[in-house]
């Protein structure tokens, strides 16, 4: 997939991430499409490559297991806040989809177990927010889309061609 983005340009000269979510991992490139990093990633709960749609506009407690879903996609990513003003990734703004660091406050979900289990089912657990380690986001991510960026994320029900182009499929190896 970054050999398809980098030389077919579909970056656009920006630093880029592709997220499996098949495998729960995020891979960091620079602009020329350089592999800077890899890290595992929690993605949504549920299996599916779109966001339901007005899910952005509901409160979280009113979103369904079976609606908690990481869309596929190209996305063209800036730097945003929470509300409580904490840094984050907007992959996703109209569907509140972001990429940030591990949400932890809530114990009995074992998010920082899941992101070190060897199973990527067990990185299976957000509402569709992708989440990795604070010392990824903060030494690699945040750098690298300080300026803006890139994120594809990998469909799982659909093949690579129909969101990215005819390229896409061959190159992504799915």
């Amino acid at each position: 997939m970054a050999d398809w983005a980098a030389h077919a340009g579909d970056n656009a000269g920006l630093p880029f991430a592709v997220i499996d979510k098949v495998d729960g991992r995020i891979f960091m490139y620079d602009a020329q499409g350089r592999l800077q990093a890899a890290a595992p990633a929690l993605t949504g709960a549920a299996a599916g490559d779109q966001s339901v749609p007005g899910i952005g506009e509901r409160q979280i407690a009113a979103i369904r297991p079976e609606e908690r879903t990481t869309p596929a996609g190209r996305f063209q990513v800036r730097m945003g806040f929470t509300p409580k003003g904490e840094d984050i990734v907007w992959v996703d703004y109209d569907n509140a989809v972001a990429l940030h660091r591990v949400v932890t406050h809530v114990p009995q979900e074992r998010r920082l177990q899941r992101l070190a289990s060897k199973v990527p089912q067990d990185r299976r657990i957000t509402y569709g927010c992708i989440n990795v380690p604070a010392d990824f986001y903060d030494n690699v991510v945040k750098p690298a889309f300080a300026g803006g960026g890139v994120v594809y994320i990998l469909p799982e029900q659909r093949q690579p061609q129909e969101l990215f182009g005819p390229g896409a499929g061959a190159l992504a190896g799915r």
